[in-house]
């Protein structure tokens, strides 16, 4: 397999109930050498969004559902705990920041309230996670032999999105999403910030994009986005088998190709 490359004890996703952070659990549940611990965070463990996860759950014994609302630093806090409790003394080696909102606002339709929730879900919330979970992560890389960064030893993912280049404004014209791209372009140079402050900690960090996939925020416009979540998925893992040194702090797409800042 192709993803075999990716041996990772633990990891948490957030977003974990439906779309990629779905697809996300499946693959790795089903990776021949799967991870001993698979965190899915999700806002309603309980709720009917969570249906799929929780069948999961009864037949994977590694999969942990964690609640978890990233926009309440309280609630970070307990999933933190939670995991850290769950692992014993062990760390965490991978944090995939997935969960994201997008408003489907034009230019001239942004507003405040639309623009600070789309901020604080998608740009606050992987900063907060990220400095929450860094003692576990810096635990995991300490655990870890050798000195070079790899997903394996201990790794923040931030899920991104073309929608944030700057440089390839990609899709207006099907999408104008102004707070969600805001908030994308934030999250790359968040991502950037992190690979430089973590890096002596031994903490890989990278943006990825996905794909235009179908979920239901990629079909929110009316279009059939070309990308399966499952095909998304199996790239983004095989990308992160093969992420080193050289790969923190750059903006990656689901095929391991350079997007553009």
């Amino acid at each position: 397999s192709s993803m075999a490359g990716l041996q990772v004890r633990s990891l948490l996703v957030t977003g974990a109930n439906r779309g990629i952070g779905l697809g996300l659990v499946r693959q790795l549940l089903g990776m021949p050498n799967p991870p001993e611990w698979v965190f899915a965070a999700c806002r309603d463990p309980k709720g009917e969004r969570a249906q799929e996860l929780k069948n999961l759950a009864c037949r994977h014994p590694s999969l942990v559902i964690i609640p978890l609302e990233v926009t309440d630093p309280a609630s970070i806090k307990a999933a933190a705990a939670r995991v850290g409790e769950q692992l014993g003394g062990s760390g965490l080696n991978l944090l995939i920041n997935n969960a994201g909102i997008a408003k489907l606002n034009l230019l001239d339709t942004e507003t405040l309230e639309d623009m600070s929730q789309v901020y604080t879900t998608n740009t606050v919330g992987p900063l907060l996670l990220s400095q929450a979970f860094l003692p576990l992560l810096k635990k995991a890389a300490q655990g870890s032999p050798g000195s070079a960064l790899s997903c394996s030893k201990a790794a923040i993912i931030n899920m991104s999105s073309y929608g944030g280049s700057i440089a390839s404004p990609s899709g207006w014209d099907l999408m104008q999403v102004v707070s969600y791209r805001c908030s994308k372009a934030a999250l790359n140079m968040l991502t950037k910030c992190q690979s430089l402050g973590y890096r002596e900690h031994g903490v890989l960090c990278a943006a990825l994009h996905p794909g235009w996939v179908q979920t239901d925020m990629g079909s929110s416009a009316g279009h059939t986005p070309p990308v399966t979540v499952d095909a998304s998925a199996r790239g983004m893992l095989k990308v992160l088998s093969s992420l080193s040194e050289k790969d923190t702090g750059t903006f990656l797409d689901w095929e391991g190709n350079v997007v553009p800042w």
